[in-house]
């Protein structure tokens, strides 16, 4: 009988110590910015498709891949402007040694420290800028002329030109190898993949011709494979980074060729899972990614329909999570649409550039790439 006298007395002290837990977590979100231990956010640049501002708006948008791609917040990224309007996104990229993340767009180039959020440097350059990369330390960069004949190497640190590579016209997309030792350059007038060494920064060797001229592209971790889009191809073609020759032209069966909104091109966007069993290929036309394994025959697995044209395509470094550039959050494993991305207004948010960060007391501690690159 005592206990049951004083049972009701005890259940309302436990409701008001949840209620009051409960009420706390809400009140108070986690400071995202000053956690003790390391914690996963995507980072992604606006206007990142053309200079749409529908897709998000303007700025570098921040979502927690730890709590369902949560909207964290909105840095503001002032400078450039085209014709009254930000200029486009056409390239991000991080330097975890010096804790900075950097934007290029049609005319330059901005550093931003990720500690402070603050702008360190702008600087314009030569033929303008398009969708760069940074080597392994964190210390140079790779970045094409806005489609002139040029490649433009940086230093990450001052923004000031080291060198220049010539090429053949159309300079374009650009992956720093994993081994920090040669870059790969795609020419959009050329079928053949340049290949830079990075000691002297030089071009060493020509991967090809593939059947048209280079689109996006990727590599493996071993830099033996590159897989490529070219021009009017609805699928994408393989080159043997060591012997230069293509090895395999694989075509997207059950969906026709059409026109597209962007890029003109059918294909513009391809990626491996970060295990490397798996290609994603873009359909502009079709709104749908398609899946291929990454060996021959290249088998073609699947397709997922899409709210909007891909136009790119990359992976969280763990490779549980694709990222299409038309918004989606898709789930590798199962295939399945977990989400879209949303900013802070509930708007749908779609843009080509984007990038993993992992943060911890203010300090980058590990990125990803905005190339879906091999990581086995």
């Amino acid at each position: 009988m005592k206990t049951i006298k004083h049972l009701p007395l005890f259940l309302f002290f436990f409701l008001s110590i949840l209620f009051v837990s409960q009420g706390k977590t809400t009140a108070d979100p986690p400071k995202e910015s000053i956690t003790d231990e390391a914690h996963k956010y995507l980072y992604v640049a606006v206007p990142g498709i053309r200079n749409y501002l529908g897709y998000g708006g303007h700025g570098l948008l921040v979502f927690d891949m730890e709590d369902n791609h949560r909207f964290v917040k909105r840095i503001p990224t002032k400078g450039f402007m085209k014709n009254g309007k930000p200029s486009n996104v056409k390239g991000i990229a991080v330097s975890t040694t010096l804790n900075s993340l950097y934007i290029s767009t049609l005319e330059g180039l901005q550093r931003i420290d990720l500690e402070t959020e603050e702008l360190v440097w702008e600087k314009t350059y030569e033929g303008g800028a398009d969708r760069m990369s940074i080597s392994p330390d964190g210390k140079i960069m790779y970045m094409p002329s806005l489609e002139k004949d040029f490649w433009n190497v940086v230093d990450c640190e001052t923004g000031e030109l080291i060198q220049k590579i010539d090429v053949v016209q159309r300079a374009h997309n650009t992956v720093y190898g994993p081994s920090g030792k040669k870059v790969y350059m795609g020419d959009i007038a050329s079928p053949l993949l340049h290949v830079a060494e990075t000691e002297n920064h030089t071009v060493v060797q020509k991967i090809g011709p593939f059947s048209n001229g280079i689109r996006p592209f990727t590599v493996n971790s071993k830099e033996t494979l590159a897989f490529v889009n070219v021009d009017d191809l609805l699928g994408f073609e393989v080159g043997d980074l060591k012997t230069g020759e293509v090895t395999a032209q694989v075509i997207v069966e059950g969906w026709d060729k059409g026109p597209v909104r962007r890029h003109g091109n059918p294909s513009h966007g391809v990626g491996l899972t970060p295990d490397e069993s798996e290609v994603w290929v873009c359909d502009g036309h079709n709104m749908r990614m398609h899946i291929f394994s990454a060996e021959p025959p290249y088998q073609q697995l699947t397709t997922i329909p899409l709210q909007d044209m891909p136009g790119w395509i990359t992976f969280s470094l763990d490779g549980k999570y694709a990222y299409p550039s038309s918004g989606e959050v898709i789930d590798v494993a199962s295939r399945e649409i977990l989400l879209l991305l949303k900013d802070e207004h509930h708007n749908y948010v779609a843009s080509e550039k984007m990038i993993e960060v992992h943060m911890q007391g203010g300090k980058v501690v590990k990125a990803g790439d905005q190339f879906g690159i091999g990581r086995k």
